[in-house]
């Protein structure tokens, strides 16, 4: 039956890209009255392949089809776009605002320039930092419990673009004028030795003199000072919390924190929490309780054992404390902070997975507590599948994962199967078919064709492709399913895969360019990862000679899983006039399948057999 659908597909693009390419004068993007910061704008559009369109009078150049995707530059404000093809008219405003960071408008702080901008809490003799935008001839000064800290001009800031600015090579600092900082640490009156709670400063109060007048300002933050002897305490709620290193959404994120860490705030920013081992974490992904003493642990032993395709390591804890984890090319890393060894002997016994484990402590500076243990697993070769790690009460289980068994069990059975042509036997295989439904399109094509129903079609392709190979295939969407990023991951961690493949098609920020760039791109996370995601795009680029995107580290949902190598594949351009009937072109498709399963055979009988 789902062959009958599949070539049903196939049919119906092979009979509606011709009637795509006759249709009226049409701009998928972008929309009428958009706003952008970019300093150019590409228009991504179609129109009958005969005659001409003409740009505000130019004429364009366009794909055999008919496609078209010219940048044009774009002025501070409205910019007016005319398109006309024959006796059609469509007509674009887009708006470009600056990007460059607010100056002072007379003798005034920039608004929202003060901080904090929301309630703040640090450590008892911590220092913090003050900054505000202003005229650069002022005289700047901030009053914060009673004490007055000047703030001196900073000639050398910068403000750094978005992190998509990479995939443009436009991310250039931008040099922030006009900006004052300063620091201090701040000592309260109040005897800390004896009083068990914190101390609110208030908010910080602001003085600007230029010229002879003076203006003074109130942060909308508030700063206090934590308690030094009643702690408070935050567990983790959920099964992984997300740990940044900063205090945001736009600071990277760590090693995630599973469900039942406890680890002591020492500070706190907004809804943000900052855990003694560095980490930040947002509060509603935990449980605030007092302590009269941090969540501090030892450890004495240790110990593994084979549990189906996985070996678990058992680390028994007083306290469920913060981890974090490092790939290496053969090695994997864990750390317990909060963590004093009093270990003497660890069980390790001979095992087809690890050659070895050595482990060593972490000192913590004099007077400090936060010491760890660092304990590292050596891999027998150089290919990781996958790891899990959970607190089972307060013992902390590390799950590494085995090589998938190919051909089912023995040597027999896999030389049988690569006879048979089935050479992925015994491997189970996730494909996500990017975005998915009315509400999440995907980029579109110059004709308006979406991404996710390509993103369909060869995900679907390449099922049948694998199985033909002999692998087990779930897909995360069979159809227009309205899926969630998280909703793919758990599916991930559910079915604990020996790969994941979550499929996608291209598009660019506004100051891209639309025309010059096409090509297949990888993207990955976790270094278990990175040896799959090149040779997928080696392999592509060079068997099917299609341009090259490139390789790519990225943060991405469905790049995370670390319970198995995932991989973000990025197969084309869906803006790109040509590239986008490659995309489109059902025989390429077939192809682009069957080139990508072989490729994952190749990548997955090396690494497999690598020893």
């Amino acid at each position: 039956m789902k062959k009958i659908i599949l070539g049903l597909i196939v049919f119906a693009l092979v009979m509606i890209t011709p009637a795509l390419a006759e249709q009226p004068l049409f701009v998928a993007y972008p929309p009428n009255q958009h706003r952008t910061i970019s300093d150019r704008i590409f228009l991504i559009g179609t129109a009958a392949p005969h005659g001409e369109v003409l740009i505000n009078g130019q004429v364009i150049d366009r794909s055999q089809g008919g496609h078209f995707a010219p940048t044009f530059p774009l002025e501070l404000g409205e910019n007016e776009f005319i398109l006309r093809h024959g006796d059609q008219e469509i007509r674009r405003t887009i708006t470009r605002v600056s990007n460059q960071p607010p100056i002072p408008d007379g003798i005034a702080f920039v608004p929202e320039s003060l901080t904090p901008s929301s309630p703040i809490s640090r450590l008892p003799g911590e220092i913090l930092c003050f900054s505000a935008i202003a005229p650069p001839n002022a005289e700047v000064s901030v009053n914060i419990g009673g004490e007055t800290i000047p703030l001196f001009k900073q000639t050398e800031s910068r403000q750094l673009p978005d992190n998509k600015a990479v995939l443009t090579g436009t991310n250039e600092p931008i040099n922030i004028g006009g900006k004052f900082g300063g620091c201090a640490t701040i000592s309260p009156d109040t005897d800390f030795a004896n009083n068990r709670k914190a101390i609110d400063l208030g908010q910080p109060r602001y003085q600007l003199i230029l010229n002879g007048e003076t203006v003074t300002q109130t942060a909308t933050g508030t700063v206090s000072i934590l308690s030094p002897t009643q702690f408070e305490i935050a567990e983790v709620i959920v099964d992984a919390g997300v740990a940044r290193t900063g205090p945001s959404t736009t600071y990277s994120r760590l090693t995630p924190l599973p469900k039942g860490t406890r680890s002591r705030i020492t500070g706190r920013d907004g809804d943000y929490l900052r855990l003694d081992y560095g980490g930040w974490i947002k509060a509603d992904e935990t449980r605030i309780f007092s302590g009269s003493i941090p969540p501090n642990s030892m450890i004495r032993s240790a110990s593994a054992r084979r549990d189906g395709q996985w070996t678990k390591v058992y680390f028994p804890l007083q306290v469920p404390v913060p981890i974090s984890i490092k790939q290496g090319d053969r090695t994997l890393t864990i750390t317990l902070h909060n963590t004093t060894a009093q270990t003497d002997t660890i069980r390790f016994d001979d095992n087809p997975l690890i050659e070895r484990m050595d482990w060593q402590p972490v000192l913590s500076p004099m007077g400090e507590t936060q010491a760890a243990v660092e304990y590292t697993f050596h891999f027998r070769t150089s290919q990781q599948w996958g790891y899990e790690v959970n607190y089972a009460g307060t013992t902390l289980v590390l799950s590494l994962k085995h090589p998938p068994e190919l051909g089912a069990l023995d040597d027999q059975s896999f030389l049988a199967s690569i006879r048979r042509g089935r050479p992925l036997t015994g491997v189970k295989i996730l494909l996500d078919p990017g975005h998915g439904s009315d509400e999440d399109l995907g980029a579109r094509g110059p004709t308006g064709y979406p991404e996710k129903d390509v993103a369909l079609i060869m995900s679907s392709l390449l099922q049948s492709e694998l199985i033909k190979r002999g692998a087990t295939v779930f897909m995360t969407r069979e159809g227009d399913d309205d899926l969630w990023p998280h909703e793919r991951v758990e599916m991930i961690n559910q079915q604990k895969p020996d790969l994941a493949f979550s499929i996608h098609y291209n598009a660019l920020p506004d100051n891209g360019d639309a025309i010059n760039t096409k090509g297949v791109g990888m993207f990955w996370f976790h270094p278990q990862a990175h040896n799959l995601a090149v040779f997928l795009h080696n392999y592509l680029v060079e068997k099917l000679d299609r341009p090259s995107y490139g390789v790519f580290w990225n943060n991405l949902a469905l790049t995370r899983p670390s319970v198995t190598p995932s991989v973000l594949l990025e197969l084309g351009f869906m803006i790109n006039p040509e590239e986008f009937e490659w995309i489109i072109n059902p025989v390429e498709q077939r192809k682009l399948a069957t080139t990508l399963a072989d490729a994952i055979v190749e990548w997955v009988h090396s690494r497999v057999t690598d020893s």
